[in-house]
């Protein structure tokens, strides 16, 4: 594994695992949806890809006044299958948008970043607990590693390689 490898999260399956077809490929990777996970795999073409997988999660609005505010994560995980060299090229895009007012249209900033990464947030609140003494407990988590990891495992599984993308077509 090269440092380019490194630098856009590339992964290489085990030595001796013979690639399956594409549509194989293809059908277990559509095959991670379920009713239990947080995230959707859909065909991508109108995406400009093979396959598309999307996790949105919007955390908990608060309020103080009149003012409230919202943040939202959306990743993207869009896939080309490349048979020839039996690759899934992957672009991972990332937005995170804050919204502030009451009605939300007040003010609104924006992120967007694009290649592999890790994205973890979490939220916690402050409540006093049956002692009376103040606790922190979990409002919420985002763990974008649970989108890529099974993404990336099939693909590996299934004897293609991996290969994020940072820059240029997918």
């Amino acid at each position: 594994m090269g440092i380019l490898d490194k630098l856009t999260g590339t992964r290489h399956p085990e030595d001796g695992v013979a690639p399956r077809p594409a549509e194989e490929l293809r059908g277990a990777l559509l095959g991670l949806n379920r009713s239990d996970v947080p995230y959707i795999i859909r065909d991508g073409a109108s995406d400009g890809a093979d396959l598309v997988a999307e996790w949105r999660i919007a955390e908990p609005a608060w309020q103080t006044f009149f003012i409230g505010s919202q943040l939202t994560h959306a990743i993207r995980i869009r896939m080309r299958l490349v048979e020839e060299s039996h690759e899934v090229r992957a672009v991972e895009e990332q937005w995170e948008v804050t919204r502030v007012g009451n009605p939300p249209r007040l003010r609104t900033s924006a992120e967007y970043g694009r290649g592999s990464g890790r994205t973890v947030s979490r939220r916690w609140s402050l409540q006093r607990g049956e002692d009376g003494r103040l606790q922190a407990t979990e409002t919420s988590s985002f763990d974008s590693a649970e989108l890529t990891g099974p993404l990336r495992n099939t693909a590996l599984t299934s004897g293609w390689t991996w290969r994020g993308v940072l820059f240029g077509k997918l």
